[in-house]
């Protein structure tokens, strides 16, 4: 398993932050993965770790719909071009929507890991895909007919379409930046310094790719290199390219965002650094305009050109959830958790069910959460003892099958800190 893999599992791990925030889109319950603006600027689409996806008013600073479907983490998303959106994720499942529309119209399937990049040709008929299976799929928008790419040896993190759609070109874990043909022929294949986890493509084709070296290197549209710069001192997550193709914007596991001028290689500015990994960051068409999704789960807005966040008297402020159990070892012990879990069932649902009226319930059987099927099939009541021995053994070992990150609590004392938190902290609110 490599490092952003690594990364992706422990993301739900994150403490949390209970900075002020300084962006307006405050609702998803874990990081947020991926950020698409519409073609009118209108509206945003993101998707999270908390298995959902937000449709926003960028006018309203609202969210207009919650997108439910995938049953694990939503790792990319993108507007189509005639107002639907498709949304992909770690359950290898593509799914198209129609605004308004409770459930999909279409839903594409054969990758066999998860999807972590998603893009539309520019003329709009065709998705690509870049998954863990170490394969780059091309999907027909028409019927959903799919053609599988092969030749990556590790994850595919990143693919983007040229310009004018005759070619694509995907960057992964192996190093390789590979263009493909869009007609038959055989991928031009560059080998780069650095295990590679995004790729854009200028309006003028040049090719642009941020590493786990934290440098943004710029090619040709043929694949010649022809500049790199360092932007970060931790890996690139993601890029971000304004429409205009002037200023690309990078994010870091570190938490930092820089702005680099694309024509003089320079980074021109750098925003302030949230503490906790930046996942994900799309430009408005303005050129000016920049989101950035955090492992906290908020989006902010900025001001790329000046590097200042912008304001709104709709600011969304997210208390620490565990604040009135200042002193509780069990609450402490439980931090870990809350960016899956909450307390209430009047809280937004986040990665995981929420805990509320946990102790006598059967495992897998809350109403409108979509469990792993082999957790269905297990005889488990949730008590003080078997929540103990979950952390004791560890979710893999007492709940085989489970999504749930791997963690162990070793001491003794801390399992029943927490068991006699869980107990007086999840009452069934009636």
């Amino acid at each position: 398993m490599n490092w952003l893999s690594n990364l992706y599992v422990v993301a739900a791990l994150w403490a949390f932050d209970s900075t002020p925030a300084r962006g307006q889109l405050a609702g998803h319950g874990g990081p947020v993965r991926a950020i698409a603006i519409s073609r009118d600027g209108d509206s945003a689409l993101s998707g999270s770790f908390d298995t959902s996806a937000i449709r926003w008013s960028l006018r309203t600073e609202s969210a207009e719909q919650v997108l439910r479907f995938h049953s694990d983490a939503v790792n990319a998303v993108v507007f189509l071009r005639d107002g639907r959106m498709a949304t992909a994720g770690a359950d290898a499942r593509i799914a198209i929507w129609t605004p308004g529309r409770e459930q999909p119209d279409q839903v594409f399937e054969g990758h066999r890991a998860p999807i972590v990049s998603l893009v539309v040709s520019p003329d709009g008929t065709r998705l690509a895909t870049a998954s863990w299976d170490h394969m780059v799929g091309v999907w027909s928008l028409a019927d959903g007919a799919s053609q599988m790419l092969k030749g990556h040896t590790q994850n595919v993190n990143g693919v983007a379409f040229s310009a004018d759609g005759q070619s694509l070109v995907s960057v992964g874990y192996d190093s390789e930046l590979r263009i493909w043909p869009m007609v038959a022929g055989t991928p031009d294949v560059v080998l780069l310094p650095s295990p590679l986890n995004a790729v854009a493509v200028a309006p003028d084709g040049e090719i642009i790719t941020g590493g786990g070296d934290g440098k943004v290197r710029f090619l040709t549209s043929s694949g010649h290199e022809t500049g790199e710069i360092l932007a970060d001192s931790n890996p690139i997550v993601a890029l971000a390219m304004s429409t205009d193709g002037a200023l690309i914007a990078t994010a870091g596991i570190g938490g930092g965002v820089s702005v680099i001028d694309r024509k003089a290689r320079s980074t021109v500015r750098s925003l302030v650094a949230q503490g906790a990994p930046v996942w994900s960051a799309a430009f408005l068409p303005d050129n000016a305009t920049l989101l950035t999704g955090g492992a906290d789960g908020r989006i902010r807005r900025w001001n790329a050109r000046t590097g200042d966040p912008v304001g709104s008297s709709l600011q969304a402020a997210q208390g620490d959830p565990l604040a009135a159990h200042v002193g509780d070892r069990g609450a402490e012990v439980f931090r870990a958790c809350v960016a899956c879990h909450t307390l209430s069932a009047e809280e937004p649902q986040r990665a995981g069910p929420t805990l509320d009226g946990l102790y006598g319930r059967r495992i897998a059987s809350l109403p409108g959460y979509r469990f792993s099927d082999a957790l269905t099939k297990l005889d488990i009541v949730w008590t003080p003892e078997t929540v103990a021995r979950l952390f004791e053994l560890g979710p893999n070992t007492f709940t085989p099958g489970t999504k749930m990150p791997e963690q162990r609590i070793g001491s003794v004392e801390d399992r029943k800190a927490l068991t006699d938190f869980l107990g007086h902290a999840t009452l069934a609110r009636r």
